[in-house]
Protein backbone atom coordinates (compact mmCIF):
# COMPACT_ATOMS: atom_id res chain seq x y z
CA UNK A 1 0.00 0.00 0.00
CA UNK A 2 2.74 2.49 0.99
CA UNK A 3 4.85 1.67 -2.05
CA UNK A 4 1.87 2.26 -4.33
CA UNK A 5 1.02 5.57 -2.63
CA UNK A 6 4.61 6.70 -2.99
CA UNK A 7 4.29 6.11 -6.73
CA UNK A 8 1.25 8.41 -6.83
CA UNK A 9 -1.55 5.94 -7.45
CA UNK A 10 -5.09 6.28 -6.12
CA UNK A 11 -5.54 3.01 -4.28
CA UNK A 12 -8.49 0.63 -4.47
CA UNK A 13 -8.11 -2.60 -2.52
CA UNK A 14 -9.90 -5.91 -3.02
CA UNK A 15 -9.77 -9.32 -1.44
CA UNK A 16 -11.07 -12.39 -3.30
CA UNK A 17 -12.32 -14.81 -0.67
CA UNK A 18 -12.09 -18.48 -1.63
CA UNK A 19 -13.34 -19.75 1.70
CA UNK A 20 -10.39 -18.97 3.94
CA UNK A 21 -11.74 -15.94 5.82
CA UNK A 22 -14.35 -15.48 8.52
CA UNK A 23 -16.62 -12.44 8.62
CA UNK A 24 -14.43 -11.08 11.40
CA UNK A 25 -11.29 -11.59 9.29
CA UNK A 26 -12.85 -9.77 6.36
CA UNK A 27 -13.92 -6.86 8.55
CA UNK A 28 -10.42 -6.58 10.00
CA UNK A 29 -8.89 -6.56 6.51
CA UNK A 30 -11.34 -3.88 5.38
CA UNK A 31 -10.56 -1.69 8.40
CA UNK A 32 -6.81 -2.00 7.79
CA UNK A 33 -7.25 -1.15 4.11
CA UNK A 34 -8.97 2.13 4.95
CA UNK A 35 -6.47 2.94 7.71
CA UNK A 36 -3.69 2.50 5.17
CA UNK A 37 -5.38 4.97 2.81
CA UNK A 38 -7.51 2.98 0.39
CA UNK A 39 -10.11 5.02 -1.49
CA UNK A 40 -12.37 2.00 -1.58
CA UNK A 41 -12.18 -1.60 -0.42
CA UNK A 42 -14.12 -4.51 -1.95
CA UNK A 43 -14.69 -8.04 -0.67
CA UNK A 44 -15.25 -10.43 -3.56
CA UNK A 45 -16.71 -13.76 -2.44
CA UNK A 46 -15.94 -16.42 -5.04
CA UNK A 47 -16.18 -19.48 -2.78
CA UNK A 48 -19.17 -21.03 -4.54
CA UNK A 49 -17.62 -20.39 -7.95
CA UNK A 50 -14.42 -22.01 -6.72
CA UNK A 51 -16.32 -25.12 -5.66
CA UNK A 52 -18.56 -25.36 -8.73
CA UNK A 53 -15.83 -24.73 -11.28
CA UNK A 54 -12.80 -26.39 -9.70
CA UNK A 55 -13.08 -28.30 -6.42
CA UNK A 56 -15.94 -30.45 -7.70
CA UNK A 57 -13.76 -31.64 -10.58
CA UNK A 58 -10.72 -32.14 -8.38
CA UNK A 59 -12.85 -34.52 -6.29
CA UNK A 60 -14.15 -36.28 -9.42
CA UNK A 61 -10.54 -36.66 -10.59
CA UNK A 62 -9.10 -37.56 -7.14
CA UNK A 63 -6.52 -34.87 -7.84
CA UNK A 64 -3.41 -34.97 -5.66
CA UNK A 65 -0.29 -33.27 -7.02
CA UNK A 66 2.57 -35.81 -6.98
CA UNK A 67 0.18 -38.12 -5.15
CA UNK A 68 0.36 -35.85 -2.10
CA UNK A 69 -0.94 -32.30 -2.39
CA UNK A 70 -4.64 -31.51 -3.03
CA UNK A 71 -3.62 -28.39 -4.99
CA UNK A 72 -5.11 -26.15 -2.32
CA UNK A 73 -3.58 -22.72 -2.93
CA UNK A 74 -2.63 -23.49 -6.53
CA UNK A 75 -6.23 -23.89 -7.62
CA UNK A 76 -7.76 -21.04 -5.62
CA UNK A 77 -5.26 -18.50 -6.98
CA UNK A 78 -6.85 -18.75 -10.43
CA UNK A 79 -10.29 -17.84 -9.11
CA UNK A 80 -8.87 -15.01 -7.05
CA UNK A 81 -7.13 -13.70 -10.16
CA UNK A 82 -10.30 -13.96 -12.25
CA UNK A 83 -12.27 -12.02 -9.60
CA UNK A 84 -9.59 -9.31 -9.33
CA UNK A 85 -9.32 -8.97 -13.12
CA UNK A 86 -13.10 -8.52 -13.40
CA UNK A 87 -13.09 -5.96 -10.58
CA UNK A 88 -10.20 -4.03 -12.12
CA UNK A 89 -12.10 -3.75 -15.40
CA UNK A 90 -15.26 -2.74 -13.53
CA UNK A 91 -13.62 0.22 -11.80
CA UNK A 92 -11.51 1.19 -14.81
CA UNK A 93 -8.19 0.52 -13.09
CA UNK A 94 -4.95 1.57 -14.76
CA UNK A 95 -2.92 -1.07 -12.93
CA UNK A 96 -3.26 -4.17 -10.77
CA UNK A 97 -0.76 -4.71 -7.95
CA UNK A 98 -0.09 -8.03 -6.23
CA UNK A 99 2.51 -9.18 -3.71
CA UNK A 100 4.04 -12.24 -5.36
CA UNK A 101 7.76 -12.82 -5.22
CA UNK A 102 9.80 -13.64 -8.31
CA UNK A 103 10.64 -17.15 -7.12
CA UNK A 104 7.25 -18.86 -6.93
CA UNK A 105 4.25 -20.05 -8.87
CA UNK A 106 1.71 -17.39 -7.87
CA UNK A 107 3.35 -14.65 -9.97
CA UNK A 108 2.64 -16.77 -13.06
CA UNK A 109 -0.93 -17.59 -12.03
CA UNK A 110 -1.81 -13.97 -11.37
CA UNK A 111 0.06 -12.42 -14.30
CA UNK A 112 -1.15 -14.95 -16.86
CA UNK A 113 -4.79 -14.58 -15.80
CA UNK A 114 -4.54 -10.77 -15.81
CA UNK A 115 -2.88 -10.81 -19.24
CA UNK A 116 -5.75 -12.87 -20.66
CA UNK A 117 -8.74 -11.29 -18.87
CA UNK A 118 -7.51 -7.73 -18.33
CA UNK A 119 -5.28 -6.97 -21.32
CA UNK A 120 -3.77 -3.53 -21.35
CA UNK A 121 -3.89 -3.08 -17.57
CA UNK A 122 -0.41 -2.66 -16.06
CA UNK A 123 0.75 -5.26 -13.51
CA UNK A 124 2.75 -3.93 -10.55
CA UNK A 125 4.71 -6.32 -8.29
CA UNK A 126 6.96 -4.43 -5.82
CA UNK A 127 8.12 -7.56 -3.98
CA UNK A 128 9.22 -9.19 -7.21
CA UNK A 129 10.56 -6.13 -9.00
CA UNK A 130 12.52 -4.82 -6.00
CA UNK A 131 13.57 -8.31 -4.83
CA UNK A 132 12.27 -7.63 -1.33
CA UNK A 133 12.98 -10.14 1.43
CA UNK A 134 10.50 -11.01 4.17
CA UNK A 135 12.77 -9.26 6.68
CA UNK A 136 12.81 -6.08 4.57
CA UNK A 137 9.02 -6.10 4.33
CA UNK A 138 8.62 -6.52 8.10
CA UNK A 139 11.05 -3.68 8.80
CA UNK A 140 9.31 -1.48 6.21
CA UNK A 141 5.95 -2.03 7.87
CA UNK A 142 7.36 -1.29 11.32
CA UNK A 143 8.97 1.93 10.11
CA UNK A 144 5.63 3.06 8.70
CA UNK A 145 3.73 2.39 11.92
CA UNK A 146 2.03 -0.87 10.93
CA UNK A 147 1.41 -2.94 14.07
CA UNK A 148 1.25 -6.74 13.83
CA UNK A 149 2.50 -9.94 15.47
CA UNK A 150 5.55 -10.29 13.25
CA UNK A 151 6.67 -13.51 14.97
CA UNK A 152 3.74 -15.31 13.33
CA UNK A 153 4.76 -13.75 10.02
CA UNK A 154 7.83 -15.97 9.97
CA UNK A 155 5.54 -18.27 8.00
CA UNK A 156 3.45 -17.49 4.97
CA UNK A 157 0.05 -19.04 5.67
CA UNK A 158 -2.60 -19.24 2.96
CA UNK A 159 -5.96 -20.61 4.03
CA UNK A 160 -8.81 -21.50 1.71
CA UNK A 161 -11.78 -23.82 1.42
CA UNK A 162 -9.58 -26.61 0.02
CA UNK A 163 -6.75 -26.48 2.55
CA UNK A 164 -4.06 -24.34 4.13
CA UNK A 165 -0.45 -24.02 2.99
CA UNK A 166 2.41 -23.10 5.32
CA UNK A 167 5.68 -21.83 3.87
CA UNK A 168 8.88 -20.43 5.39
CA UNK A 169 11.67 -21.41 7.79
CA UNK A 170 11.78 -25.22 7.84
CA UNK A 171 10.16 -25.59 4.41
CA UNK A 172 13.21 -23.83 2.93
CA UNK A 173 15.49 -26.63 4.21
CA UNK A 174 15.29 -30.06 2.60
CA UNK A 175 16.18 -31.87 5.84
CA UNK A 176 13.61 -30.20 8.13
CA UNK A 177 9.86 -30.33 8.66
CA UNK A 178 7.36 -27.99 10.26
CA UNK A 179 6.97 -28.03 14.04
CA UNK A 180 3.57 -28.68 15.58
CA UNK A 181 3.23 -24.99 16.47
CA UNK A 182 3.45 -23.92 12.82
CA UNK A 183 0.12 -25.52 11.93
CA UNK A 184 -2.95 -23.28 12.37
CA UNK A 185 -5.04 -26.21 13.65
CA UNK A 186 -4.00 -28.12 16.74
CA UNK A 187 -4.97 -31.64 17.83
CA UNK A 188 -7.82 -31.37 20.32
CA UNK A 189 -9.48 -34.80 20.05
CA UNK A 190 -7.81 -38.12 20.86
CA UNK A 191 -10.73 -40.58 20.97
CA UNK A 192 -11.33 -42.60 17.81
CA UNK A 193 -14.40 -41.59 15.80
CA UNK A 194 -16.23 -43.06 12.82
CA UNK A 195 -16.92 -40.58 10.04
CA UNK A 196 -19.43 -41.44 7.31
CA UNK A 197 -19.35 -39.59 4.00
CA UNK A 198 -22.15 -40.12 1.51
CA UNK A 199 -21.68 -39.27 -2.17
CA UNK A 200 -24.27 -38.75 -4.89
CA UNK A 201 -22.95 -38.81 -8.44
CA UNK A 202 -19.48 -38.13 -7.06
CA UNK A 203 -20.40 -35.08 -4.98
CA UNK A 204 -20.38 -35.05 -1.19
CA UNK A 205 -24.03 -35.31 -0.18
CA UNK A 206 -24.07 -36.04 3.57
CA UNK A 207 -21.70 -36.05 6.54
CA UNK A 208 -22.59 -38.50 9.32
CA UNK A 209 -26.13 -38.60 7.98
CA UNK A 210 -26.56 -34.81 7.81
CA UNK A 211 -27.52 -33.84 4.27
CA UNK A 212 -25.94 -30.71 2.75
CA UNK A 213 -27.38 -28.99 -0.29
CA UNK A 214 -24.57 -26.45 0.07
CA UNK A 215 -21.40 -28.39 -0.75
CA UNK A 216 -19.19 -25.65 0.69
CA UNK A 217 -20.81 -26.19 4.08
CA UNK A 218 -20.35 -29.94 3.70
CA UNK A 219 -16.61 -29.47 3.12
CA UNK A 220 -16.39 -27.12 6.10
CA UNK A 221 -18.11 -29.75 8.25
CA UNK A 222 -15.59 -32.42 7.29
CA UNK A 223 -12.75 -29.96 7.94
CA UNK A 224 -14.18 -29.14 11.36
CA UNK A 225 -14.22 -32.82 12.29
CA UNK A 226 -10.92 -33.89 10.72
CA UNK A 227 -8.78 -30.91 11.75
CA UNK A 228 -9.32 -31.76 15.43
CA UNK A 229 -7.27 -34.89 14.80
CA UNK A 230 -4.45 -33.14 12.91
CA UNK A 231 -5.38 -35.14 9.81
CA UNK A 232 -4.21 -34.05 6.36
CA UNK A 233 -0.79 -32.67 7.29
CA UNK A 234 2.11 -33.27 4.95
CA UNK A 235 4.97 -31.69 3.05
CA UNK A 236 4.67 -31.20 -0.70
CA UNK A 237 7.80 -31.24 -2.82
CA UNK A 238 7.31 -30.59 -6.50
CA UNK A 239 8.34 -28.83 -9.66
CA UNK A 240 7.35 -25.19 -9.96
CA UNK A 241 6.02 -23.59 -13.12
CA UNK A 242 9.27 -21.65 -13.50
CA UNK A 243 11.37 -24.82 -13.31
CA UNK A 244 12.91 -24.96 -9.84
CA UNK A 245 11.88 -27.35 -7.08
CA UNK A 246 9.48 -26.04 -4.44
CA UNK A 247 8.65 -27.23 -0.93
CA UNK A 248 5.65 -26.27 1.18
CA UNK A 249 3.83 -27.67 4.19
CA UNK A 250 0.08 -27.97 4.26
CA UNK A 251 -2.88 -29.15 6.28
CA UNK A 252 -6.01 -30.24 4.46
CA UNK A 253 -8.18 -32.55 6.53
CA UNK A 254 -11.33 -32.21 4.43
CA UNK A 255 -9.64 -32.60 1.01
CA UNK A 256 -7.67 -35.67 2.05
CA UNK A 257 -10.63 -37.38 3.69
CA UNK A 258 -13.05 -36.54 0.88
CA UNK A 259 -10.72 -37.43 -1.99
CA UNK A 260 -9.61 -40.75 -0.49
CA UNK A 261 -13.16 -41.72 0.50
CA UNK A 262 -14.34 -40.82 -3.02
CA UNK A 263 -11.50 -42.80 -4.57
CA UNK A 264 -12.42 -45.87 -2.51
CA UNK A 265 -16.07 -45.60 -3.56
CA UNK A 266 -14.98 -45.39 -7.20
CA UNK A 267 -12.98 -48.61 -6.83
CA UNK A 268 -16.27 -50.32 -6.00
CA UNK A 269 -18.50 -48.61 -8.56
CA UNK A 270 -16.44 -47.92 -11.72
CA UNK A 271 -15.18 -50.29 -14.38
CA UNK A 272 -11.48 -50.99 -14.77
CA UNK A 273 -11.15 -48.74 -17.80
CA UNK A 274 -13.21 -45.93 -16.30
CA UNK A 275 -10.74 -45.85 -13.41
CA UNK A 276 -7.74 -46.04 -15.73
CA UNK A 277 -8.75 -43.16 -17.99
CA UNK A 278 -9.97 -41.06 -15.09
CA UNK A 279 -6.54 -41.39 -13.53
CA UNK A 280 -4.95 -40.14 -16.73
CA UNK A 281 -7.17 -37.10 -17.27
CA UNK A 282 -7.31 -36.35 -13.52
CA UNK A 283 -3.53 -36.10 -13.45
CA UNK A 284 -3.56 -33.71 -16.42
CA UNK A 285 -6.37 -31.67 -14.90
CA UNK A 286 -4.38 -31.21 -11.70
CA UNK A 287 -1.20 -30.35 -13.57
CA UNK A 288 -2.97 -27.74 -15.71
CA UNK A 289 -4.59 -26.20 -12.62
CA UNK A 290 -1.24 -26.07 -10.86
CA UNK A 291 0.47 -24.46 -13.83
CA UNK A 292 -2.04 -21.64 -14.40
CA UNK A 293 -3.77 -23.25 -17.39
CA UNK A 294 -7.34 -23.23 -16.03
CA UNK A 295 -8.46 -21.03 -18.94
CA UNK A 296 -7.14 -23.52 -21.52
CA UNK A 297 -10.25 -24.77 -23.43
CA UNK A 298 -9.27 -28.43 -23.01
CA UNK A 299 -10.03 -28.07 -19.30
CA UNK A 300 -13.76 -27.82 -20.12
CA UNK A 301 -13.45 -31.03 -22.14
CA UNK A 302 -11.72 -32.84 -19.29
CA UNK A 303 -14.39 -31.61 -16.87
CA UNK A 304 -17.10 -33.05 -19.12
CA UNK A 305 -15.42 -36.46 -19.09
CA UNK A 306 -14.92 -36.38 -15.32
CA UNK A 307 -18.55 -35.42 -14.71
CA UNK A 308 -19.83 -38.17 -17.01
CA UNK A 309 -17.80 -40.76 -15.10
CA UNK A 310 -19.60 -39.99 -11.83
CA UNK A 311 -23.11 -41.20 -12.68
CA UNK A 312 -22.73 -44.42 -10.63
CA UNK A 313 -20.49 -43.05 -7.87
CA UNK A 314 -23.19 -43.25 -5.22
CA UNK A 315 -22.84 -44.60 -1.71
CA UNK A 316 -21.46 -44.11 1.79
CA UNK A 317 -17.86 -44.55 2.92
CA UNK A 318 -16.98 -45.24 6.56
CA UNK A 319 -13.72 -43.88 7.96
CA UNK A 320 -12.15 -44.32 11.40
CA UNK A 321 -10.41 -41.15 12.58
CA UNK A 322 -7.59 -41.05 15.12
CA UNK A 323 -4.89 -38.45 15.89
CA UNK A 324 -2.80 -37.77 12.77
CA UNK A 325 -4.26 -40.68 10.78
CA UNK A 326 -7.37 -42.47 9.56
CA UNK A 327 -8.50 -45.81 8.14
CA UNK A 328 -10.88 -46.29 5.23
CA UNK A 329 -13.17 -49.04 6.48
CA UNK A 330 -15.49 -49.82 3.59
CA UNK A 331 -18.45 -48.74 1.46
CA UNK A 332 -22.17 -49.26 1.22
CA UNK A 333 -23.58 -48.81 -2.28
CA UNK A 334 -26.26 -50.37 -4.47
CA UNK A 335 -23.80 -49.79 -7.34
CA UNK A 336 -21.10 -51.89 -5.66
CA UNK A 337 -19.56 -54.11 -8.38
CA UNK A 338 -18.03 -56.39 -5.75
CA UNK A 339 -21.55 -57.61 -4.99
CA UNK A 340 -22.21 -59.73 -8.06
CA UNK A 341 -24.07 -62.91 -8.92
CA UNK A 342 -21.15 -64.02 -11.10
CA UNK A 343 -18.84 -65.04 -8.29
CA UNK A 344 -17.12 -64.24 -5.02
CA UNK A 345 -13.44 -63.44 -5.36
CA UNK A 346 -11.24 -66.23 -4.02
CA UNK A 347 -14.27 -68.32 -3.09
CA UNK A 348 -16.55 -69.74 -5.75
CA UNK A 349 -17.47 -69.00 -9.38
CA UNK A 350 -21.12 -68.74 -10.40
CA UNK A 351 -20.99 -67.26 -13.89
CA UNK A 352 -18.63 -69.81 -15.50
CA UNK A 353 -17.52 -73.42 -15.20
CA UNK A 354 -14.14 -74.90 -14.35
CA UNK A 355 -13.76 -75.88 -18.02
CA UNK A 356 -14.54 -72.28 -19.05
CA UNK A 357 -11.72 -71.05 -16.80
CA UNK A 358 -9.28 -73.59 -18.27
CA UNK A 359 -10.21 -72.57 -21.81
CA UNK A 360 -9.94 -68.88 -20.98
CA UNK A 361 -6.46 -69.37 -19.55
CA UNK A 362 -5.40 -71.41 -22.58
CA UNK A 363 -6.52 -68.67 -24.99
CA UNK A 364 -4.99 -65.93 -22.81
CA UNK A 365 -1.63 -67.70 -22.83
CA UNK A 366 -1.55 -68.11 -26.65
CA UNK A 367 0.63 -65.04 -27.48
CA UNK A 368 3.18 -66.06 -24.83
CA UNK A 369 3.21 -69.68 -25.96
CA UNK A 370 3.82 -68.54 -29.54
CA UNK A 371 6.66 -66.25 -28.44
CA UNK A 372 8.48 -68.78 -26.27
CA UNK A 373 8.03 -71.59 -28.80
CA UNK A 374 9.77 -69.33 -31.31
CA UNK A 375 12.57 -68.61 -28.82
CA UNK A 376 13.08 -72.32 -28.22
CA UNK A 377 13.12 -73.05 -31.97
CA UNK A 378 15.93 -70.52 -32.37
CA UNK A 379 17.95 -72.00 -29.52
CA UNK A 380 17.25 -69.17 -27.05
CA UNK A 381 17.03 -70.04 -23.38
CA UNK A 382 13.72 -69.20 -21.76
CA UNK A 383 14.26 -66.84 -18.83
Amino acid sequence: MYLSKEKGYEIYTAIANTGGFSEEDLKTIEDKAYKLGAVKHATLDVTQDYYNKSIKYMIFGNVLRNGTYPISVSSERIFQAIAIANYAREIGADAIAHGSTGAGNDQIRFDLTFDVLAPGIEIITPTRDMVLTREYEINYLREHGFVADFVKMEYSINKGLWGTSIGGKETLQSNQTLPESAYPSQVSTTDNQTLKLEFKEGELHAVNGEVFSDKVKAINKVEEIGSKYGIGRDMHIGDTIIGIKGRVGFEAAAPMLIINAHKMLEKHTLSKWQQYWKDQVGTWYGMFLHEAQYLEPVMRDIEAMLESSQRNVNGTVSIILRPYSYTLVGVESTYDLVKTDFGEYGEVQKGWTAEDAKGFTKILSTPLRVYYANQKKNGKEIK
